[in-house]
């Protein structure tokens, strides 16, 4: 019996060991193997900021009420995780990286200074330091999750702002296979244009007619207001003004906090 009961608390032990790996990146602890972890330097949104306007007589739409799957812009990425992970629904995170983690870059800059000061400069070694530096001052964060519906085929890609705006969605873009073409026949034409007819016509039972060209949802005649817009098999709703604003706070408040040299004069 003592044995058994031995067993039970090595398997408990190793389960918890487990889940402790898997969900490192959202515990309080500070055990963060960063080896398990995708982590990108954020880059520039590849997203212009064309004009846009309503068309004649067409009216403002709220699209920061629109949801792909469930997600809305300015949803937090806890509630994402628990959408997502805890909960079992059509989407779920694809089998490797499906959270990328991100440090912003003028963030980084200063982390590498600072890590350079303590006279670290290999490069291993360099990359280590800035990720702890990152992690312990909560400059670390989830920038992306990937979600996958296995017998659709479909997948969404969500993206976050930075801890510095509370972590939340500006941007969701969903994508599915109606566009590809099986073949050269006829036939694969023809069930191209069925598979996208069925589409444009899911989105408008959903979302309404688009009030912005032939393919957006816009909220104001502002570019950097929320704002939808669909392709062929495609779906991008996106909060520029949001992510701009992410960036500018993120760029202020590293330039307060860099750490440079203790000048005496």
């Amino acid at each position: 019996m003592l044995k058994k009961f031995r067993f039970f608390v090595a398997m408990v032990a190793i389960t918890m060991s487990m889940l402790c790996v898997a969900y490192g990146a959202t515990t309080e602890t500070d055990e963060f193997d960063f080896s398990n972890f995708a982590i990108t330097e954020s880059g520039d949104a590849d997203l212009n900021t064309g004009t846009v306007s309503l068309n004649p007589g067409a009216n403002p739409i709220t699209v920061n009420n629109f949801d792909i799957a469930g997600i809305m812009l300015g949803m937090s990425f806890d509630d994402i995780e628990n959408l997502f992970f805890k909960a079992k629904g059509l989407y779920s995170p694809r089998e490797k990286n499906s959270i990328i983690y991100s440090i912003q870059k003028e963030w980084k800059y200063n982390l590498d200074y600072e890590c350079r000061q303590q006279g670290i400069v290999v490069p291993a070694e360099l990359e280590q330091c800035i990720n702890t530096l990152a992690k312990n001052r909560g400059l670390l964060y989830a920038s992306e999750l990937h979600l996958v519906r296995e017998n659709t085929g479909e997948t969404i890609v969500v993206y976050f702002t930075s801890n510095a705006t509370d972590n939340v969605v500006w941007r969701v873009v969903y994508n599915n296979d109606v566009n590809e073409v099986e073949g050269a026949h006829e036939k694969f034409s023809d069930q191209r244009e069925k598979k996208i007819l069925a589409f444009w016509q899911g989105v408008l039972d959903k979302y309404g007619a688009p009030n912005s060209g032939t393919d957006k949802w816009i909220s104001t005649n502002n570019s950097y207001d929320p704002m939808m817009t669909a392709y062929y098999g495609s779906l991008d709703m996106v909060d520029m003004g949001r992510y701009t604003s992410d960036i500018t706070k993120n760029i202020q408040q590293s330039r307060e906090n860099f750490r440079p040299k203790p000048y005496a004069f």
